[in-house]
């Protein structure tokens, strides 16, 4: 099911007119076993395709070729049409996703972030899920896309130009649509005889509450087939040889349960998931203890590299305390040593 801004502000090349092109490359990858619908909305919602076979590709891109950008933008209109129309056509063993493609100018209607979050949540407990898909530049509004993908047990991705479109809609279409996890969360306790001090780079906006991790009520993000996640911490190492400050028993809770990690397990950390399968409602818990292996930067994989200049690059951006002595020059270097094959 694809929900498409048409609104005026969709006009520019680079917003409606490169959606599709995209959807026609993902047309040519349908097969009869898939249907396409498509639900438009600007100043008012329609459905200009009902669910259409996948080996109907004349009747899709039709549809598809007819559409133009005009008007406001009433975008919870369209989210209510679009989930009627899914809850209507649902298949018990099917995906059942709403793809919304948008620059996330929302005018008309539901404009407050709270509130088209709240709307899209509610819609998520029918067993839909939401991929928002953000185009544009100039009024874009990446925050509030990121926001209703996180409500809506999905994901979120940026399409600035035909490639970004093939890889999202066409290459990585299974993990787009097909979750193996939703509300997952990460939990890292530090060995404090290893690590003196951490933090936590980027994540401000998902960052949970420490009680929260146990909590199954509390929404969390969804994992697609083949997805991974990478979290990125900066450490400061515990010298050896070093005496931690010693803290004062605690008067009204058992010091049993506070009870320091000896030096000698080696252990640098240990993670914790939670994660619920796509049709439950109950998480379940994995647990895995790290230890440094020691390796140099020069051992370090591409995509850690990679990863490395994606997170340098964004502090940056942000002006953040945290960027330390990172440069643009540092970022270059590190991001193509981390190129990869593609």
């Amino acid at each position: 099911m694809f929900l498409i801004d048409v609104s005026g502000s969709m006009s520019p090349a680079h917003k409606l007119p490169l959606l599709q092109q995209a959807l026609r490359l993902l047309v040519d990858s349908l097969t009869a076993r898939d249907r396409v619908a498509i639900v438009v909305y600007a100043t008012q919602s329609r459905v200009a395709l009902p669910p259409t076979p996948g080996d109907q590709p004349a009747t899709i891109l039709d549809a598809l070729n007819s559409l133009r950008a005009g008007g406001s933008t009433h975008g919870s209109a369209g989210i209510t049409t679009a989930y009627e129309l899914a809850r209507t056509h649902f298949r018990p063993d099917g995906v059942n996703r709403v793809i919304l493609c948008t620059d996330g100018d929302f005018n008309v209607g539901i404009t407050d972030r709270g509130q088209l979050a709240s709307l899209i949540a509610e819609q998520a407990r029918s067993g839909v899920f939401l991929t928002a898909l953000g185009f544009g530049m100039g009024n874009y509004q990446d925050a509030t896309l990121e926001t209703l993908a996180h409500h809506g047990n999905g994901h979120y991705a940026y399409v600035d130009n035909l490639n970004e479109a093939r890889k999202v809609l066409v290459e990585e279409l299974h993990s787009t649509l097909v979750a193996v996890a939703k509300d997952v969360k990460a939990q890292v306790e530090f060995n404090p005889a290893v690590v003196r001090a951490y933090r936590l780079l980027g994540y401000e906006n998902r960052q949970l509450r420490a009680r929260d991790f146990n909590d199954d009520r509390k929404d969390a993000g969804e994992l697609g087939a083949g997805h991974a996640v990478t979290i990125l911490y900066e450490l400061v190492p515990a010298h050896p040889g070093t005496a931690a400050a010693e803290v004062d028993p605690l008067k009204y809770q058992p010091s049993a349960r506070f009870v320091r990690p000896t030096p000698g397990t080696g252990e640098t950390l240990t993670l914790k998931l939670r994660y619920q399968p796509p049709d439950g409602h109950t998480s379940q818990r994995l647990e895995f203890a790290v230890t440094d292996a020691g390796r140099t930067y020069a051992q370090a994989s591409t995509d850690f590299k990679f990863a490395a200049a994606v997170a340098a690059f964004g502090l940056i951006l942000q002006e953040a305390p945290a960027r330390g002595s990172a440069s643009l020059g540092a970022v270059l270097e590190l991001a193509a040593e981390g190129r990869g094959h593609d």
